[in-house]
């Protein structure tokens, strides 16, 4: 019985080699069956076969013949290239590629394909990368802000691109700095973050490796330029909370635009929910208004003379009196205070107040002095030149 089903698997395999036991040899010829012996045995070099001879009273003797090639069959090809493309989301030919030049080893052709990705990573970090996401990570004391970029908003939604960007901020907010001035920004270039060390846990992007080796691995992945461009910590004053807003958000951390402030408060009670949710309301402002500087005393002195220039230009071209022409300048510049100061900017909630009278309200309402203490706004891309379409 275990006969008739061992030839039911290979009863191919047997007609072909009854033929050549046949055709080569001889039952009462010695001379044939060395000849036979010889011609097997090139056979045997060529394609790696195992030979097992079984004697049987009824069936007389018979060669079996399994074949262990050096290539796995084309139901294997595919199945092997499906598991590493998953694996490794590289493209199709060059998966292929890597099996066959690894005699369909997957594990050798995972390591070729991160070898060869790196050295791709490599020709394309020339090219521009001016798309990508924001992330953020915080925590009650400190927030911390990365960009990474890529070439195209496909790649920057693609989910193993979130989940290294998300990655990158959950550690850059580890960095601790006891010298950080409280309620100020810490930028965190690339040089700083680069040689950290990450313990990835996606199925395509894991165990521990530096920030470094990992966007380049994602680079190899996604077949983009990928760059951690900057990123930046910020950190509340012991009697201040950080508020933040992301826009743009394809999930909770992620964004195009980001908006981070911190609230004072006088007598330390940072619990009081009008103060979070104007602090989450200001952080909003700050996306969507642009401020640049928190209050008039804080313009810069270049950035006012600047716009004093252009101002003046612009009324001298009236053809009115000297006179008339510093009155329009000075009222112009009250309107340029409005526009990038943010204590003076009309709330985007309610226009008919500014956020210098929002605080005054506040302040009054939690029975406290409140102040902002600092505030952040971040772009994806803003200051990269981009090529421009024809």
């Amino acid at each position: 019985m275990a006969f008739r089903v061992g030839a039911k698997r290979s009863l191919e395999t047997v007609i072909y080699n009854n033929r050549i036991f046949k055709s080569s040899c001889s039952s009462s010829s010695g001379h044939k069956f060395s000849t036979w012996a010889s011609q097997w045995g090139s056979l045997e070099q060529a394609a790696e076969t195992q030979i097992a001879v079984l004697g049987d009273k009824s069936f007389g003797s018979v060669i079996f013949c399994r074949r262990f090639g050096s290539e796995a069959s084309a139901v294997d090809q595919l199945d092997l290239i499906k598991q590493l493309r998953e694996r490794t989301s590289a493209p199709i030919k060059d998966v292929k590629a890597s099996l066959i030049d690894c005699n369909w080893d997957i594990e050798a052709a995972q390591k070729d394909l991160r070898k060869r990705g790196k050295v791709l990573a490599s020709k394309k970090s020339s090219r521009t990368a001016a798309e990508g996401l924001l992330a953020l990570a915080q925590n009650e004391t400190k927030a911390a802000l990365i960009e990474l970029n890529c070439e195209t908003d496909f790649v920057a939604r693609n989910e193993i691109f979130q989940y290294l960007a998300l990655a990158l901020a959950k550690r850059a907010l580890l960095i601790n700095n006891p010298s950080q001035p409280s309620s100020e920004v810490l930028p965190v270039g690339p040089e700083h973050l680069e040689e950290l060390t990450l313990n990835l846990e996606h199925q395509k992007l894991s165990g521990e490796t530096t920030i470094q080796n990992a966007i380049t691995e994602l680079a190899a992945i996604m077949g983009e330029n990928v760059k951690l461009r900057r990123g930046f910590v910020i950190s509340a004053s012991p009697n201040g909370v950080l508020s933040t807003y992301l826009h743009t958000s394809p999930q909770p951390g992620l964004g195009r635009i980001a908006g981070v402030l911190s609230l004072e408060v006088e007598d330390g009670n940072l619990q009081s929910e009008a103060l979070q949710q104007t602090g989450s309301q200001l952080a909003m402002h700050v996306v969507a208004a642009k401020p640049q500087f928190l209050t008039k005393e804080l313009v810069s002195s270049d950035a006012l003379e600047n716009e004093r220039d252009i101002l003046k230009s612009q009324a001298e071209s009236s053809g009115k009196p000297q006179v008339a022409i510093e009155k329009m300048v000075e009222g112009r510049l009250r309107k340029y205070y409005e526009d990038v100061v943010l204590m003076e900017q009309k709330f985007i909630v309610n226009d008919t107040i500014n956020v210098k009278t929002l605080l005054d309200n506040l302040s009054k309402e939690v029975g406290s002095p409140v102040k902002i203490g600092s505030f952040f706004r971040m772009e994806v891309g803003e200051g990269i030149q981009r090529l421009e379409t024809p």
